[in-house]
């Protein structure tokens, strides 16, 4: 794996760890298990890269590695086989008359402890990159607030227009249930007129044709 994939797997791990020690309280194996598996490979690659990359890159990535296995807690690295990677073996000196210093050579002043500067700038890097994960995390979330804004604003105007429409096929509904039940009420009466009257208006038709028949004859 390349440097480049290394430190990508590395931010994403940070992310992870981050995450987990937010929610261990109620989820204590929070992506425990994919936290593993990229530390397992980041020590894998790290290892690989001293043999085929500049020891500088190998040897940010190896304490960026330590760092993560130390957020990721001591015993859970050592259950879930997180060994340490040893820093490189330093270069063996070299012989007296090639260490004579020249005019041009210039010496550090004497620290009681020459590390601290560097676990200094290791800790600021690490709160850098946790406060950049941070806000991109927190970027994230608001874009997905305010997609979820704009679509329950979208919804909730189709609901009104769709309430809008429910209620004027109600009102046209109701106004078709009036007339055909005035519709029906004068069949009825036509039709007991007409059972009432069926007689009546059978003589009534006879009469006529007899009428009709005698204006016939007499012509």
């Amino acid at each position: 794996m390349s440097a480049a994939k290394l430190t990508s797997l590395a931010t994403s791990t940070l992310s992870l760890l981050l995450e987990r020690q937010r929610l261990q309280a109620s989820h204590p194996t929070l992506h425990l298990q994919t936290i593993s598996t990229n530390l397992h490979k980041i020590r894998d690659g790290v290892i690989a890269l001293r043999t085929t990359s500049d020891d500088e890159t190998a040897e940010s990535l190896r304490a960026h590695y330590e760092r993560l296995r130390g957020m990721f807690g001591e015993e859970a690295a050592e259950k879930a086989g997180l060994h340490t990677i040893p820093p490189p073996m330093p270069p063996s000196p070299p012989p007296l008359a090639e260490r004579v210093p020249s005019p041009e050579t210039t010496y550090e002043p004497y620290t009681d402890d020459p590390s601290q500067d560097s676990d200094e700038n290791g800790i600021l890097m690490q709160q850098r990159q946790i406060m950049d994960a941070q806000d991109a995390h927190l970027d994230h979330l608001s874009s997905s607030i305010g997609r979820q804004h704009h679509i329950s604003l979208q919804i909730g105007d189709e609901l009104e227009v769709h309430t809008g429409l429910l209620d004027a096929l109600d009102t046209e509904l109701d106004g078709t249930g009036a007339r055909m039940s005035s519709a029906r009420r004068k069949l009825e009466r036509v039709a007991q007129g007409a059972r009432r009257n069926g007689s009546t208006v059978t003589i009534a038709l006879l009469i006529l044709i007899l009428l009709i028949l005698i204006v016939v004859f007499k012509t």
